[in-house]
């Protein structure tokens, strides 16, 4: 029965955030958000001192229920907030993400981190779990470079025996990294593109 609650609390929640997040991109378009940097920044000006808080939650939320690929939120964040503080909002709301991630699969174990990363990823990447020692230097090496499935490791990483404290110092070690080049390499393309078009 719990579990049962669970799978609907995250069905909801997954149903939910799709649609606040299909609203937001018919809003943006509707309103010229999208168009330059300046725009969606003024959009997020008017929700003050709350407008980093909002971001910082939305990053952690996609990381948690993968609603859209983290690479369009790195992006986000450096074009909305700037390099400097974009890359801190990226980085406190992935971690904050990653550690819920984290402590849920290890509260509701198997059944759940299934669930959620689907049957697929599951049976592709379950078998690490009993790899011990040599899981957690997988783990932090995938943590430092941007192309690793992080957000599917950090369920896996849940049903290790890994601790809480050492998985907290691997994401803060290793994510600066990964996002410092995604967004490094995510303006990059955009200034491209700008520049050709």
């Amino acid at each position: 029965m719990e579990k049962t609650k669970t799978a609907i609390c995250l069905n909801m929640c997954t149903v939910l955030g799709m649609a606040a997040m299909i609203w937001f991109i018919w809003y943006g378009v509707e309103n010229r958000l999208f168009v330059s940097s300046e725009s969606l920044q003024q959009f997020l000006e008017r929700f003050g001192i709350f407008a980093p808080m909002l971001f910082i939650l939305i990053q952690m939320i996609q990381v948690v229920i993968p609603i859209l690929p983290g690479a369009i939120g790195c992006l986000g964040g450096v074009l909305i907030f700037g390099p400097v503080w974009g890359f801190v909002y990226n980085y406190v709301g992935i971690s904050l993400g990653s550690i819920l991630a984290f402590l849920l699969s290890k509260h509701y174990g198997k059944p759940f981190v299934h669930y959620i990363i689907g049957e697929k990823n599951y049976n592709k990447y379950i078998g690490w779990m009993d790899k011990g020692q040599a899981f957690d230097k997988a783990f932090a090496l995938a943590i430092f470079f941007p192309v690793a499935p992080d957000d599917l490791l950090c369920y896996i990483a849940g049903l290790t025996k890994m601790s809480l404290r050492k998985f907290t110092w691997i994401i803060l070690l290793g994510k600066p990294g990964s996002i410092f080049l995604y967004s490094l390499g995510l303006t990059g393309i955009m200034e491209f593109i700008k520049y050709i078009f």
